[in-house]
């Protein structure tokens, strides 16, 4: 007897797509192929649905602790939940920040019973803190170290060569960088233009990034070491990459696949400021032929929610961020509908991508002995992004007013349904993801 039987969805595995069942038991897929009546447990029709691999949103900000008032975990879990999510990375700019395994251990502790999807969290880098990374990175949880090399959110910072360099000497998995060059940034922040967000992506142009990644390149090859370039904006950056997938790997936003300069900014404002900035058409034609190329590796949405009010200050007091964890999958299966991508393209960014990335232990996939993680969402169902749909402490969402297609209608974490038809129905049951690199021997 099977725990749950998924029913005659389209079930898309590393083979293709296919209309099958899915049995599950112990929270793992043990059969994929047509179930008799007799063996089913719980069961759920999924006729006219698509069954893909839990999405994984590699890159969250949850704020907390410091920021609770903008987000938490439990409330940025139960956004990612309702957006199909099933497992999300968060980031370490929290006040204070996880630069210490105290600190990180602490946040484990935090997300324990009340995260709704599993979960695991990135150890920040500083000047000061080299020495406690290679322990960081080996903590069950730990999804890796998070080194910013331009300002941004936050106070953590490493913005020069031999700060990079003794960072990545001291670690030995995958690192994820924003990449802005700070002394370019610092040398441009006079070109801000009070109350003119059109002027933000003047301030972090195209440059910045292109030279900070240009360098981080460098110093990977130099000290042998695989980096996760986040966030790429730029044309230019992504032809730099295409040529560094020996060291490189590489994410893109579905902010900075869809919004465009300076129309975004004249029509949202402040709601539309993030780091790196949305950028004009000629680069986000760039970014999606570097995801169709496969230069691209993952989506991940940059979930980095600030309250209105906050974002209401006139340019450049109004903070950079924006939500993004529940929408990834409504905007990015709009793309599908709409020939930019595939579905199979899609589940390769969002599932089977992270996975390799990362070295993420029985997920990733539909495949008989992994983590019963799925997304099942409803291609042809149309709805309208709201704010009042966002679940987010924030309240709003840059894709209000969005009509988009495809949609998520289930969301199921290790065999349990998380959410259904729109309604969280189990909460806090997120554990910690496992990686391989760090796997724990079991107790005797």
């Amino acid at each position: 007897m099977y725990d749950l039987v998924l029913k005659n969805g389209f079930v898309v595995t590393p083979g293709g797509t296919t209309q099958t069942d899915i049995g599950v038991k112990d929270g793992k897929i043990v059969h994929i192929g047509s179930i008799t009546h007799d063996q089913i447990g719980e069961s759920y029709n999924a006729k006219g649905l698509h069954i893909l691999p839990g999405v994984i949103d590699s890159q969250v900000h949850f704020r907390e602790p410091g920021l609770e008032y903008k987000e938490d975990l439990e409330t940025g879990a139960r956004s990612a939940a309702l957006g199909g999510v099933t497992c999300v990375f968060e980031m370490p700019n929290t006040n204070p920040s996880t630069i210490t395994p105290e600190m990180l251990q602490d946040k484990l502790n935090r997300a324990a019973g009340r995260m709704d999807v599993d979960h695991a969290f990135y150890a920040g880098a500083t000047h000061d803190n080299t020495h406690l990374l290679a322990e960081m990175e080996s903590m069950p949880g730990c999804c890796g170290i998070k080194v910013f090399m331009g300002a941004s959110t936050g106070d953590l910072l490493v913005q020069d060569d031999e700060g990079v360099e003794a960072v990545l000497k001291s670690i030995k998995r995958r690192a994820a960088f924003h990449s802005e060059d700070e002394y370019r940034l610092a040398d441009r922040r006079h070109l801000a233009v009070e109350g003119d967000w059109t002027s933000h992506p003047v301030v972090r142009d195209p440059q910045a990034a292109i030279q900070s990644t240009e360098r981080l390149i460098r110093l990977a090859r130099k000290t042998g070491k695989r980096i996760h370039v986040l966030h790429i904006t730029t044309e230019q950056e992504m032809e730099i990459l295409a040529k560094a997938k020996d060291v490189a790997s590489v994410e893109v936003t579905p902010q900075h696949l869809t919004l465009i300069a300076p129309f975004a900014y004249e029509i949202l404002k402040g709601r539309a400021q993030m780091n790196p900035p949305i950028r004009e058409q000629d680069h986000v034609d760039a970014l999606w032929r570097a995801l169709n190329a496969g230069i691209v590796d993952v989506l991940g949405s940059d979930h980095a929610p600030h309250t209105l009010e906050e974002k209401a200050r006139p340019y450049p007091a109004s903070p950079s961020g924006m939500p993004g964890v529940q929408t990834l999958v409504p905007v990015m299966l709009t793309h599908v509908n709409n020939g930019h991508l595939s579905l199979q393209r899609f589940v390769e960014l969002t599932s089977a991508g992270p996975q390799r990335i990362f070295g993420i232990s029985g997920k990733g996939r539909i495949a008989e002995g992994y983590d019963a993680d799925f997304t099942i969402v409803d291609l042809h169902r149309t709805e309208t992004i709201t704010d009042d749909w966002s679940a987010t402490k924030s309240g709003w969402t840059p894709f209000h007013d969005m009509q988009a297609t495809g949609w998520p209608v289930g969301t199921i974490v290790r065999g349990n349904f998380v959410m259904r038809d729109g309604e969280i129905v189990q909460k806090g049951g997120g554990k910690p993801v496992r990686f391989l690199e760090t796997l724990q021997p079991e107790a005797a």
